[in-house]
């Protein structure tokens, strides 16, 4: 299957399966992949260690670092990223207008539980509940699909194939 010519974000809250969606979609696309988790610098990383959440002054640099990477790979590729904010995406827009991004949406208990089941994540749970408070979903006028992540991620990748429109080549 031949992906976009232009980068992909799988965004949504912590523990939506933005990186195990986002990895399977780059190996089905065989373009490159990237987890924006990686990208944060180490404060931030002791931050929500601490279980404290970020602020958008926290934020701004690794945003600027997942633009740098968008720009990177604007002929395609997928970075797993939670832009939770409409600045949020903005700003990675500012660095790659063709961004399309893929909401992984769900209920906060599906997701409360499958963060519970993956230990030693730098984000503790106990951010989940100010996550939700802070997502703003896809804007009419933004490029992207949301896709209930209930299912498995072959139906999550089939839904979003389908409404994307990305054809097999």
């Amino acid at each position: 299957m031949t992906g976009p010519d232009h980068p992909v974000v799988v965004m949504g809250v912590s523990g939506s399966g933005k990186s195990t969606v986002g990895a399977a979609l780059a190996g089905r696309w065989r373009v490159p992949y990237e987890d924006a988790d990686d990208l944060h610098p180490q404060a931030n990383i002791d931050k929500m260690s601490r279980g404290e959440p970020l602020d958008d002054h926290d934020r701004h640099p690794w945003l600027e670092r997942i633009g740098e990477w968008l720009v990177a790979h604007e002929g395609g590729g997928v970075i797993a990223c939670s832009a939770l904010k409409r600045k949020y995406r903005d700003q990675l827009r500012h660095h790659c207008p063709s961004v399309e991004f893929l909401h992984l949406a769900g209920s906060p208990e599906l997701i409360e539980r499958r963060q519970a089941s993956r230990p030693g994540h730098f984000m503790p749970r106990s951010l989940l509940s100010s996550q939700f408070e802070t997502l703003e979903p896809l804007a009419p006028d933004e490029r992207g699909e949301v896709v209930d992540v209930a299912g498995s991620v072959d139906e999550i990748l089939a839904g979003y194939l389908a409404r994307s429109r990305h054809e097999e080549g």
